[in-house]
């Protein structure tokens, strides 16, 4: 997910020059400008590697220094050259955060989010600078625009977006001057005592005309010559010129080319591999599997990719992550087009990736599932290192998903999917699970892998239902079942009925939801799967409570409940118990109510299921609320919304925080 900063990021070092362009857009940006026609929006627009980001965040920081913006900024990447651009909708949410919503105050909907987006934007009667940087369309930045005159938006693209109603500025390249002075200051940063741009000005000079004054050239050749600190300037200007002249990246193939051969064998292999992650930005680990090379051993390389200025260093807490500036991604890609060797050699590291995601994945799946009295799983000590672990690595993991459209990856990906759905349901990325089960779905049909697709369309019509798109996943978990039914599946043909008749029950059609459970019961009955069959009663139970038939519903609590703690489930026995605490709650029960709900909240807490707690909470309040212990209620409805709010279930949150407001 995007990240939108209160705090501006720092304007990059040795940023030079581009004071014209400055002068183009201070006059936009002045919120206390006179104007018959007041301009909100102001949109820079140039080739990749420009300089538009460094233009944008100078103007923005000497504007905040000046006093124009005391309402505060905010900035967000979009990212939208990536293979995985940042949406309006993600970017709305990334925004909402900085501006301090987050958890309960978060609106569920996507209608809400946006709403109280321009609300807060309209109640902020100070003036407010939003940088939205690295946008690849018009339809991601319009969505965000405020809709008061006082505010103003700063969008940086590759693209001249001529869809908004904004002031477009281009910008080009620098000029001779400024890309001289740049290369000079580069040098000068590094090293004080640097002394060759003083000593070679022709040579600088035709350095930089060598480089198109491209910023992010300059920049490049920089590092080189930082690189070969004891060799002249005029010597990197030799090699330059005799550079094959390409058109591939407006000009910049040959310097990429030109930093690209001057790497030692390991390093250049390294960017070549780097280029074919899954995502533009990796972990050290990910990057040693890639090369497969030892972890010191592939860090050491990749600080020297960092020092040539060929790959960002991001540090995320105890680790650094590498990410690819695009332009030099794309020309990593480019290096193997037409040479079979280095085809199959990033096909390898490919699989290599894979193969590391899948083994950790499946690692931190097991610890998730894990359930006391079963073997302990070795690679994460707790749920908080394997989650740690998924968080960092997620947005590769979804990406490497897709990969199952080819042949090749297919079963490893859809294998990494299936590792997946359990911590994307804990973390509710509802969106990221249809994404990743969508893309297993698709592999498994084109390979003929009915099993697969079956169990594919089972984890597909989960996410939807989890999303409230209830129709599509009845038809998800029918094609389950009916797959599951020619093959002979009869445990995936069960667990299909189960998932079958949850949908069913939440589109109103109760019957055929008591039925579908029934069946899902009896064959794992026959097949002697007793935790499966605790699920089926368990859920069978929730149903027939829908339909009024409280006695049979206690009873298939009760039997829920002694089959999964004869499983050692504890998380299963809490669901269990809390399922019995609503039967008994609205059957007038209310101390045997209040005690199952005990049960349930101890189990729950056991695992730091927060959903659970927040569940379990939110019922306990409204029995103390029916049995007028509006004290016992308020505080068992401000306890839900803190688990509910941890939980990242911010609806819930809100529902629970709203009940308390109302007893106070």
């Amino acid at each position: 997910m995007p990240v939108a900063t209160a705090a501006l990021p720092a304007v990059p070092a040795g940023f030079t020059g581009r004071d014209e362009d400055l002068a183009r857009l201070f006059p936009v940006l002045d919120p206390g400008a006179e104007s018959d026609l007041p301009v909100v929006i102001c949109a820079v627009s140039g080739l990749g590697g420009i300089g538009k980001t460094s233009l944008a965040l100078c103007a923005a920081h000497r504007a905040v220094r000046d006093g124009w913006f005391p309402g505060g900024t905010l900035f967000v990447d979009f990212r939208g050259y990536d293979e995985d651009p940042v949406t309006a909708d993600q970017a709305v949410v990334a925004l909402l955060d900085g501006m301090g919503v987050r958890g309960a105050d978060l609106p569920q909907t996507v209608a809400g989010q946006y709403g109280l987006y321009r609300r807060l934007l309209a109640e902020e009667r100070r003036p407010m600078l939003l940088v939205l940087d690295n946008a690849s369309d018009a339809g991601q930045v319009m969505p965000l625009v405020p809709g008061t005159d006082h505010h103003r938006v700063l969008v940086t693209s590759r693209d001249r977006l001529i869809e908004l109603d904004a002031q477009l500025i281009d910008l080009d390249v620098l000029n001779a001057e400024d890309a001289a002075d740049l290369i000079s200051r580069s040098l000068r940063l590094s090293d004080r005592s640097d002394e060759r741009a003083t000593r070679e000005p022709e040579a600088v000079s035709e350095l930089a005309t060598l480089c198109g004054h491209h910023p992010l050239a300059l920049r490049i050749t920089a590092g080189m010559l930082r690189k070969r600190r004891h060799r002249s300037v005029a010597s990197l200007v030799d090699e330059l010129r005799g550079a094959e002249d390409v058109t591939a990246a407006v000009g910049l193939r040959p310097l990429f080319e030109m930093a690209y051969r001057q790497l030692p064998s390991e390093q250049a292999r390294l960017l070549r591999l780097l280029a074919l992650a899954p995502a533009a930005e990796v972990g050290s680990e990910t990057a040693s599997a890639l090369a497969n090379l030892g972890i010191d051993r592939t860090f050491d390389l990749l600080e020297e990719l960092a020092a040539a200025h060929l790959v960002t260093p991001v540090p995320a807490g105890a680790d650094v992550r590498w990410r690819l500036h695009d332009l030099v991604r794309m020309f990593g890609v480019s290096v193997a087009e037409g040479d079979v060797e280095l085809q199959e050699e990033g096909e390898a590291a490919r699989e290599r990736v894979l193969e590391f995601y899948l083994r950790w994945a499946h690692a931190a799946d097991d610890r998730l599932r894990w359930l006391p009295g079963r073997p302990e799983p070795k690679r994460f000590a707790d749920r908080a290192g394997a989650l740690a672990w998924l968080d960092s690595e997620r947005a590769g993991l979804v990406a490497a998903v897709q990969w199952a459209r080819e042949e090749r990856y297919a079963d490893r990906a859809v294998g990494l999917s299936q590792c997946l759905t359990e911590y994307l349901d804990w973390r509710r990325l509802f969106d990221d699970k249809i994404t990743v089960c969508g893309a297993a779905r698709e592999a498994t049909h084109r390979a003929g892998n009915r099993v697969g697709e079956a169990s594919a369309w089972t984890s597909l019509g989960i996410a939807l239902r989890q999303t409230g798109r209830t129709e599509e996943a009845v038809d998800a978990h029918t094609r389950a079942r009916d797959l599951f039914q020619a093959v002979g599946g009869r445990v995936g043909e069960a667990i299909a009925w189960d998932n079958l008749g949850i949908a069913l029950q939440e589109t109103g059609q109760v019957e055929e939801a008591i039925d579908a459970h029934t069946r899902a019961r009896d064959l794992h009955e026959a097949e002697g799967d007793r935790h499966r069959e605790a699920n089926a009663w368990n859920n069978l139970g929730g149903t027939l409570r829908k339909a009024g038939r409280a006695e049979e519903a206690i009873d298939a609590h009760t039997r829920a409940h002694n089959l999964y703690q004869a499983a050692g489930d504890r998380q299963g026995e809490a669901t269990a118990w809390n399922n019995l605490g609503g039967v008994l709650r609205v059957t007038g029960w209310t101390e045997e109510a209040v005690e199952a709900y005990g049960k349930a909240l101890e189990r729950y807490q056991e695992f730091d299921d927060w959903y659970g707690t927040g569940q379990t909470l939110y019922n306990l309040a409204l029995v103390h609320q029916y049995a007028a212990r509006t004290a016992e209620a308020r505080t068992h409805y401000l306890q839900s919304a803190e688990a509910f709010t941890r939980a990242n279930a911010p609806t819930e949150a809100a529902e629970a925080q709203s009940r308390a407001d109302a007893l106070t």
